[in-house]
């Protein structure tokens, strides 16, 4: 039987294949405040800026190709069972080849109904416009989890992270709650490894490896001694 190793990825290992992180350090996000671009607020003040906005990060995201980093992680699943839970809206590890992806602030590629969450459509093209509505007649909407809404599958990604023999953080500073806590639901000896350039901060605890590289080269390097000892 595989052993489970779960990863958490976050924007870092997007910005290796060319996706803008979600935040620059002027505090805005692609030249928008986020609160105008992610948040119910700014919908219900500008829904046709929203709609702009996630049309063009829908096309930088087609144009992007998955890295080395993403590559590593299908790589795991000859000797592992990988669940990833991503922060990322954008489809790299599907598009990379990887098999169990769950995507805690939603999907790019999708819309859904802005009255019944529960019609969610794909796209087949970049652009979602006023009018375009669901099946029962209400406006469609990016089916991305934006500040101030609930999680919808938060307690999925705790029940993978705590039945995790090896978890594995990737490309996120551990800053945006709730996914930041779920290194907390690890069990006592569990390996950790965070893969990224700036150490995140974490409480320290057995088992616990920082790897201060990008993700094209952290990853692979950790996904090797992994297969290695698998």
């Amino acid at each position: 039987m595989k052993k489970k190793l779960v990863v958490l990825t976050g924007a870092g290992i997007s910005a290796e294949s060319g996706l803008a992180t979600f935040r620059g350090s002027d505090g805005l996000w692609e030249g928008h405040r986020v609160e105008d671009v992610a948040s119910p607020e700014g919908w219900a003040r500008n829904p046709e800026l929203v709609l702009d906005f996630y049309n063009q990060r829908r096309k930088a995201a087609r144009q992007a190709q998955p890295n080395a980093g993403h590559q590593a992680l299908v790589d795991l699943e000859q000797a592992y069972e990988v669940v990833i839970v991503t922060q990322n809206v954008d489809d790299l590890h599907e598009r990379a080849g990887s098999t169990n992806v769950i995507h805690l602030h939603g999907k790019l590629m999708e819309s859904r109904s802005t009255q019944h969450e529960d019609l969610v459509y794909s796209l087949t093209s970049d652009s979602l416009h006023l009018g375009d509505m669901c099946e029962k007649g209400h406006q469609l909407r990016p089916n991305i989890v934006w500040f101030g809404e609930q999680v919808p599958l938060m307690e999925r990604a705790i029940e993978e992270v705590a039945t995790a023999d090896v978890f594995l953080v990737v490309g996120t500073s551990l800053q945006v709650y709730p996914a930041a806590g779920l290194v907390h639901y690890t069990s006592a000896n569990c390996p950790v490894y965070i893969i990224d350039p700036h150490q995140p901060p974490v409480s320290p605890r057995p088992n616990l490896h920082f790897v201060l590289e990008p993700a094209t080269t952290g990853v692979p390097r950790v996904a090797r001694e992994l297969l290695t000892n698998s």
